[in-house]
């Protein structure tokens, strides 16, 4: 790890051991042909990686940003196994590190370097958290940012731009999902229409009368697929009514 902060050095260090140490590689083989991945897994869950990176970050803190940053992208640059990638988000969205999670150049620029490498979406999902904490901190920058992303020719942005207030519930910026929702509408791949009836029936659990309206019409553009993940929660309840 040439060039990267002692600290930094340590923290990665340490994580990638502790990951070998906890490997099963009889899920290993399951978990890389599930996930279609280049990378081989040690054979963690998602939920053991997180509460592992919990217990490495706290005994091998980092003095600074800089240091926190060249830390996520040595994992994840350098990993040779993919649970090392899912330590990297975790290391970035580590409470720790929260005054830290700031939209400026050099992390946007990390953000987007990750999802556009990462292309997949079992990270890219984890990532579109981090771009709605950036949003929920600094609404007019991340706006802007993602915005920008819905327009991108990378599926991967476009998907995060969707995806990333999931959860916003009042909070979430209609404008914006709307916006994003276009830029990927006549999309033709899986992960754009999915993406697209995620984030609408997301919504619908806090304005049914919206999504329900957007959904008529936007009939003729939107996909069966997107369509029908949109409609699923509310018709699940109508259902059960």
């Amino acid at each position: 790890m040439d060039g990267v902060p002692a600290a930094s050095g340590q923290l990665v260090g340490a994580i990638r051991t502790a990951l070998a140490a906890r490997g099963d590689p009889e899920r290993a083989v399951g978990q890389q042909r599930y996930m279609k991945s280049a990378l081989p897994f040690h054979g963690l869950t998602v939920p053991q990686v997180r509460a592992l990176v919990r217990k490495v970050v706290a005994a091998h803190p980092v003095p600074d940003r800089a240091s926190w940053l060249a830390a996520v992208t040595t994992l994840w640059d350098e990993a040779t196994h993919r649970e090392q990638r899912y330590a990297a988000i975790g290391v970035l969205r580590d409470r720790r590190y929260r005054d830290w999670l700031i939209p400026d150049e050099a992390l946007l620029g990390l953000v987007r370097h990750l999802v556009t490498s990462g292309a997949w979406w079992d990270l890219v999902d984890e990532l579109s958290h981090v771009a709605g904490d950036l949003l929920a901190s600094d609404r007019p920058t991340m706006t802007a940012v993602l915005r920008g992303w819905s327009r991108e020719q990378d599926l991967w942005l476009r998907r995060v731009s969707i995806i990333a207030q999931l959860g916003a519930r009042e909070a979430t910026d209609v404008e914006l999902l709307t916006y994003a929702v276009e830029g990927s509408i006549d999309d033709p791949d899986f992960f754009a229409r999915k993406a697209i009836g995620w984030a609408l029936r997301d919504y619908s659990k806090t304005d049914a009368a919206w999504v329900r309206k957007y959904v008529a019409a936007q009939a003729s553009r939107l996909s069966p697929l997107s369509r029908r993940e949109a409609l699923k929660w509310l018709e699940a309840q109508a259902t059960a009514d």
